[in-house]
């Protein structure tokens, strides 16, 4: 017979790793299943608003949650990632690539990954240059001229925080027109230090060891704008191709109430894949512990 888990984590990002270091406090027995440790995360540059780190780097933050989690021991299975999810009678039963695994309670904290551009030089300047979070990496841009990449409310989001930290904001922008409510629209595009490019895509992102320009074309022509940022910005997709019968809203982001509970029963989610209102590392960390908690009650009380 196959061993049966109080607890299954399904990803190891700031939710996932805080749920298991919680699960692990309440002596509950359970399998961290993951693709990579960290998600986004480990994606960061320089991070500065997280409690407790004045300044940190995402790669340094990532090594402190897994050292923590692994000094309770916790079983961590990489490079798996789940394929389905669904209850059997008293046991929630979790597929993989390589392997079935069983559950009293599950938390899917699989988090979200960032739409990329898939341009020359995208991956070369990744944290050298290019950010996917303006809300983290803003401040690290003071007085430097920088790209916004898109043309919706996360790009104009971003331009907002950018126009009092860098010297130049250019928003380049594939369709005719910005998108996005009237309201932050209207602030980003009358700020003095903001350019639209409308009609224009990136077609690579050039530099030497860090970015120093953008190439774009716009009706067939082509144009090179000298920045040493650039804020991708052209919005997330939440973790959720598994095969389930969980409830997703209109993003495909799973549906949560306030105790992290799903529509399936024993069944919870935190972090990024979850409708929750903000994206960042501490509330997804908080959404973390607040499941493996509701994890540990709803056994309890079966």
């Amino acid at each position: 017979m196959s061993k049966i888990y109080d607890l299954i984590i399904v990803g190891a990002g700031p939710a996932g790793i805080t749920a298991s270091i919680y699960a692990a406090r309440k002596k509950m027995v359970i399998l961290v299943l993951t693709g990579d440790i960290g998600g986004q995360t480990a994606w960061s540059g320089d991070i500065e608003n997280y409690v407790g780190y004045q300044f940190i780097t995402g790669v340094e933050l990532t090594m402190k949650f897994e050292e923590h989690m692994k000094k309770y021991g916790v079983e961590v299975r990489e490079n798996e990632e789940m394929t389905g999810i669904a209850r059997e009678k008293d046991t929630i039963k979790i597929t993989t690539g390589k392997g079935v695994y069983k559950a009293g309670t599950a938390v899917i904290a699989t988090g979200k990954r960032s739409k990329e551009l898939n341009v020359p030089g995208e991956k070369e300047f990744r944290n050298k240059g290019i950010a996917y979070c303006a809300t983290c990496d803003a401040p690290l841009f003071g007085g430097k001229d920088v790209a916004v990449i898109g043309g919706g409310n996360s790009a104009l989001e971003a331009v907002l925080q950018l126009i009092k930290i860098a010297k130049h904001v250019y928003i380049i922008n594939i369709t005719d027109k910005l998108e996005g409510d009237a309201i932050i629209r209207d602030k980003a595009v009358s700020a003095d230090n903001v350019t639209v490019i409308n009609n224009s895509s990136v077609l690579a992102i050039e530099g030497d060891s860090l970015v120093e320009k953008v190439r774009i074309g716009s009706g067939g022509e082509e144009r090179t704008i000298e920045v040493q940022g650039v804020f991708v910005e052209i919005g997330l997709s939440p973790n959720t191709g598994f095969k389930s019968d969980i409830d997703l809203n209109e993003r495909g982001e799973i549906i949560v109430n306030s105790r992290n509970e799903t529509n399936i029963p024993g069944v919870f989610a935190a972090g990024d894949v979850t409708d929750v209102v903000e994206k960042q590392i501490i509330i997804a960390a908080g959404e973390g512990a607040k499941a493996a908690l509701g994890s540990f009650k709803y056994l309890a009380q079966q």
